[in-house]
């Protein structure tokens, strides 16, 4: 009996000690994510070098272009909304009837064409495809100071045109009553198969793919050392691009830090956080957008994510159809815009949509989809991301270790405590809950995004956060 007592201790000090050493073996190197070497042109990858010309762009408009889009909007077919339905249903065609009219009789796309020109545009080609993207440097640098350049990634279905309002108070914070201290030169890019950026020609880009490019982009542009910076799908994009090339990027800065690998710890904060919080390391303010779970996190998943599932599964058979109709067009991303900025836009007949934005802003970002033919490519992103299943890739196990700033706005449609974020973002330097503003901060409350970013990176260079690797 004593003996089998002895090898029961044995056996617990074996499987310590393996669980001891393991520990000690998996923290020697923080694992980075490989870089994603593609071709993503037509047919077969050319044996010649690629070119790396980066050449001016601009966009342009015709009166084909524009004639087309009238007949198409003079032949448009509405639908009776529900009585009393307001954005319940989607979007409500009443208030679409009015947007339609504005949009032939009022809007003018040439003057928001030399709106779009007001910043530099440029190509060039990475892993086969057209990478287009808007490059602001400030104009005008105090002595001895220079440029910190910023990569801004947009999501969908917005485009680099949600930065526009942003941009200024970046480059030249002064202009515009912030503190000068960081000044940065910006640089949007349009995803692949989003706005002017070509669309991938193969299966399989997705954000580790974009990421890469960026990457690429960044480096072609004679940036060794950045920040980043995204909401939507640029929080993935600029997320990945930190375990990619950590020692390439000084500091990570998102409006939006979703948690995809669920752990025992995040359900049983789900289950008791409410009653308990202190012991996940909820605030107040967590418990306040989180609670109760099955109404403010369920239940909104549920309501608000049918869009992700057609376009993770069939992109191409909707895409088809608001590829072909301005008008469909219109419904299908203003949607996003009245409830991604607030919940409580479905309670009105016009869905809140002026409230934050006007319609120029609106119907621009809507027309850079529809002259670019682009819809279709921006909903495949979905599918490449998610149809191996959430939770099954490599960048969802690993972490980020780059400094990391995140702004978290009250109207977004899921909230992430900063106790969840911390487990994949590890060097959460400044955590802010924002007073105000939903999914699309730097086009809805560009001033609040900005005084955000600008504190993250004084913080990030007083104490050269970045250094301490």
């Amino acid at each position: 009996c004593s003996s089998l007592a002895g090898i029961m201790l044995l056996e617990v000090f074996l499987v310590l000690g393996t669980v001891i050493v393991y520990f000690l073996l998996s923290k020697k190197k923080e694992e980075t994510l490989p870089f994603k070497e593609g071709w993503w042109g037509k047919g077969q990858k050319p044996d010649t070098e690629e070119d790396t010309t980066v050449w001016p762009f601009k966009v342009e408009t015709t009166e084909e272009e524009l004639s087309d889009l009238f007949r198409r909007l003079d032949q448009a077919r509405f639908t009776e909304p529900l009585e009393n339905s307001c954005f319940h249903y989607g979007t409500n065609s009443m208030y679409l009837r009015k947007v339609i009219s504005y949009w032939k009789n009022q809007f003018n796309w040439k003057k928001q064409v030399e709106l779009l020109n007001k910043y530099p545009q440029f190509k060039t080609k990475i892993q086969g495809i057209d990478i287009h993207f808007v490059h602001v440097k400030p104009p005008h640098l105090p002595e001895g100071q220079s440029a910190k350049p910023l990569l801004m990634v947009h999501g969908w279905p917005g485009s680099f045109y949600e930065f526009y309002k942003i941009i200024p108070l970046l480059t030249d914070p002064a202009s515009h009553g912030l503190s000068d201290e960081h000044i940065f030169e910006v640089i949007c890019p349009s995803i692949p198969g989003y706005g002017f950026s070509e669309a991938p020609h193969k299966k399989d880009f997705n954000s580790v793919s974009a990421a890469s490019v960026f990457y690429e982009l960044m480096l072609r542009l004679g940036f060794n050392e950045f920040y980043a910076q995204g909401g939507d799908w640029g929080w993935l994009i600029c997320t990945n691009l930190a375990q990619i090339a950590p020692n390439h990027m000084k500091g990570l800065h998102l409006n939006l830090a979703s948690v995809t690998n669920m752990g025992f710890t995040h359900l049983l904060s789900i289950l008791l956080g409410r009653y308990l919080p202190g012991l996940f390391g909820f605030q107040d303010e967590d418990v306040r957008r989180m609670f109760p779970f099955w109404k403010k996190g369920l239940y909104r998943i549920l309501l608000e994510s049918g869009y992700a599932h057609i376009q993770a599964t069939k992109p191409d058979t909707v895409g088809c159809g608001l590829n072909d109709s301005p008008v469909g067009l219109a419904a299908y991303i203003l949607e996003k815009f009245s409830t991604w900025t607030d919940l409580e836009f479905r309670n009105l007949e016009d869905g809140g949509l002026e409230r934050k934005f006007n319609l120029d802003d609106l119907l621009t970002n809507i027309m850079i989809y529809w002259v670019s033919g682009c819809i279709v490519s921006s909903m495949r992103f979905y599918k490449e991301n998610l149809q191996k299943g959430i939770g099954t890739q490599k960048h969802e196990r690993l972490t980020v270790q780059v400094p990391t700033g995140i702004a978290s706005f009250p109207n977004e449609v899921m909230h992430t405590p900063q106790a969840w974020a911390q487990k994949k973002y590890t060097n959460i330097v400044s955590f802010h809950f924002m007073p105000r503003g939903g999914h699309f901060a730097a086009l809805e409350e560009p001033e609040l995004l900005a005084e955000d970013i600008l504190q993250f990176v004084g913080k990030v260079e007083k104490e050269q956060l970045w250094r301490k690797k």
